[in-house]
């Protein structure tokens, strides 16, 4: 499986062992920045951008030229962007396994905290034992789990209030290599004070301060960008940055009832606010990158094009293009089928 995202930048200790409290990175990686500017803006179409537009959008959050090149090789290397040639000029889409994987992340990110949340006090309980010098072992496997919004209740035992589906029961048991076991079960209560909850394999307090520091920053946003006036290159990075801060909450917050969580839990006010940023400046951030495009390849690029959270929801999916066909040469665009 193609993973767009490092699951570092979620759990920055996941490289030493087990991650209990989330901590943000002082700066999102360039590799990161990329990732999310060519999704939001081509994960419907799986557009080509030409590689000098990709390092112009990354230069306009600071990163330098030479870390953008660097930044869109390591990504195709690790097989999330294809690239297309035509004599000197190149040009980079997301790769078919990307996008797929892409288009599930985002709908974790659209529909969680959306609705009134349900649930059946069931957990699903994953107890596995592999010896500390396998240490390689250890780490791909807790990733996994990770990744699948699993935390770490106790070292060897995992637990989600997800149920696994078939597709994740076949990756979970190819992580694990066979010493693993997996069922679902509900809470007993003990009425003690050794008696630990489930909820608490999350750091909550720790997750409360993420949320806050969301609402704060982005919260303050929201006048200006109600009013229209954050437009160019600011509306890009606007957007791009309030993406790369809310997507790691579905897997950060367990996402049960607010019920069972702490009094005035943020996820549904952080989640409002990330919408109306997100949706709100979805025109003016669209229209920077098509300029920017155009401006590298002097054709126009409606296949250059942004989506709502709506959409995400549903499960923006490629149209329009074969996976498995040759790709065009940098610039050239095909018709705009979809408006």
């Amino acid at each position: 499986m193609v993973r767009p995202f490092d699951i570092e930048e979620i759990f920055p200790e996941a490289l030493t062992g087990p991650a209990r409290r989330p901590r943000r990175q002082p700066e999102t990686s360039a590799q990161g920045l990329a990732v999310t500017l060519v999704a939001d803006y081509t994960a419907s179409t799986r557009a080509w951008l030409p590689s000098a537009a990709i390092v112009a959008l990354l230069g306009e959050f600071g990163v330098t030229g030479g870390a953008a090149r660097t930044s869109i090789s390591r990504l195709s290397r690790r097989g999330v962007l294809e690239i297309s040639r035509h004599g000197r000029r190149s040009a980079y889409r997301l790769t078919a396994s990307a996008a797929t994987d892409l288009s599930k992340g985002g709908v974790a990110i659209a529909r969680d905290g959306a609705d009134p949340m349900s649930w059946d006090g069931v957990w699903t309980v994953v107890l596995f034992s592999i010896p500390e010098q396998e240490s390689t072992r250890r780490r791909v496997l807790r990733d996994h789990l990770r990744w699948s919004r699993f935390a770490p209740l106790y070292d060897g035992a995992w637990i989600s209030p997800d149920p696994l589906p078939p597709e994740a029961k076949a990756a979970l048991s190819a992580a694990a290599l066979g010493s693993v076991t997996v069922f679902r079960a509900r809470h007993e209560d003990l009425g003690t004070e050794f008696d630990r909850h489930p909820v608490e394999a999350w750091d909550l307090p720790a997750i409360a301060k993420e949320y806050a520091a969301f609402v704060d920053r982005w919260g303050a946003l929201l006048p200006r960008a109600a009013a229209g006036a954050i437009t160019g290159a600011a509306a890009v990075r606007a957007r791009t940055e309030v993406m790369n801060v809310y997507r790691k909450f579905p897997i950060l917050d367990p996402m049960i009832p607010d019920r069972l969580m702490p009094p005035d839990w943020p996820r549904r006010h952080a989640r409002e606010i990330f919408v109306a940023i997100y949706d709100g400046l979805l025109e003016p951030a669209q229209q920077h990158v098509r300029g920017t495009v155009t401006g590298m390849t002097g054709e126009p690029c409606p296949d250059v094009r942004a989506h709502t959270v709506a959409a995400m929801a549903a499960g923006v999916r490629p149209a329009g293009q074969d996976a498995g066909s040759a790709p065009p040469r940098p610039g050239a665009q095909p018709a705009d089928t979809s408006r």
